[in-house]
């Protein structure tokens, strides 16, 4: 065989001087399904690893709002998937028990029932709202659903202490 000479090299091995590989029109029907090593194609790189948005493609930083007086408002949070009830369990706690505090594990207890209770009973109010054929859950379902799902006296308890609640809300709006 003939040796190639040194300026063929380059293209012997398929690279140019970028470190692109070359591929002739003939090669290029049957490395289709082949992926280069030297450099990986636009949808692997943006599979593997997230790049970070060009300076010309980020958006502009909002203003804060200023209200009349000059200060800034602080901007409310929304949160989509609410992530605890754990701030009010020790707030609740010093009313009853002043001194006593909950461990990390009785917290979360505490927090899976009172999830778990919320969605009982908002799925309850919500067949009754349907079953009613209104579109809206009111005080009236909710009370119905606690008095269905807590058994006894805690129902009976339940509901009064929401109703307190209720009518000492509305006094205040």
């Amino acid at each position: 065989m003939a040796q190639p000479s040194s300026d063929n090299s380059e293209e012997d091995l398929g690279t140019n001087e970028a470190g692109t590989s070359k591929i002739e029109p003939s090669e290029m029907e049957s490395s289709e399904t082949e992926t280069s090593e030297t450099e990986p194609s636009d949808t692997e790189t943006s599979e593997t690893e997230p790049s970070e948005p060009e300076p010309y493609d980020a958006e502009p930083k909002k203003a804060k709002q200023k209200t009349a007086k000059g200060r800034r408002r602080r901007r409310r949070r929304h949160l989509d998937n609410f992530a605890s009830f754990a701030t009010y369990f020790p707030r609740l706690l010093r009313q009853v028990h002043t001194g006593l505090s909950l461990s990390h594990e009785a917290m979360n207890v505490m927090d899976s029932f009172v999830k778990d209770m919320f969605e009982q009973i908002a799925e309850e109010a919500g067949s009754l709202a349907r079953s009613n054929k209104h579109c809206t859950i009111t005080s009236g379902e909710i009370q119905t659903a606690v008095s269905l799902l807590l058994p006894g006296e805690i129902g009976k308890y339940a509901v009064s202490e929401a109703t307190k609640s209720v009518i000492r809300y509305n006094t205040r709006r």
